[in-house]
């Protein structure tokens, strides 16, 4: 693996996750496989088979996550970022139809299970860095050029509502 930029959130619940993990879910399902070996014929032991997968994924998480923390590396917001796109940014763009996006540069370990968190190696995360509001911001994509403009930036979170 190479250095992996995480968020000081991001690097943060993955650190809870992992502890979850290894405190908690693990010592749980490591118990009831050892009951359900204690029954007997593990053949058509329904318990012992779904809870020992179970343990190899939980066991193959935590090796993940183990090596990811060897080699990431935690970005803490400083106060000179402010005004600018950089990793960690809220980013609202607007673009002639007057249509509006919302999402966060992080790294490429944050991004599942948030639909409004983009990789720091998305095309459109590269446009933004560096970038100011009022700032236009072009994008190629797959149906031509996209031409968006940053209405605010942010590094806490925001509502599109509250625009």
């Amino acid at each position: 693996m190479n250095r992996k930029l995480l968020t000081a959130e991001g690097y943060q619940r993955l650190q809870n996750e992992l502890n979850d993990l290894v405190r908690t879910e693990r010592p749980e399902i490591t118990k009831i496989v050892a009951w359900a070996a204690s029954l007997g014929d593990r053949s058509e032991n329904a318990d012992y088979h779904y809870n020992k997968r179970k343990l190899r994924e939980i066991d193959r998480r935590i090796r993940y996550l183990s090596k990811l923390f060897e080699v990431a590396q935690k970005i803490e917001y400083r106060p000179e970022q402010e005004g600018k796109v950089y990793f960690g940014a809220w980013v609202i763009l607007e673009n002639d139809a007057e249509e509006t996006i919302q999402f966060r540069i992080v790294g490429d370990e944050e991004i599942y299970g948030s639909k409004d968190y983009i990789s720091l190696q998305a095309p459109l995360a590269k446009a933004c860095l560096g970038k100011s509001v009022d700032d236009e911001v072009e994008v190629q994509t797959p149906n031509g050029k996209k031409l968006w403009y940053i209405v605010q930036i942010n590094y806490h979170q925001t509502d599109l509502s509250s625009i």
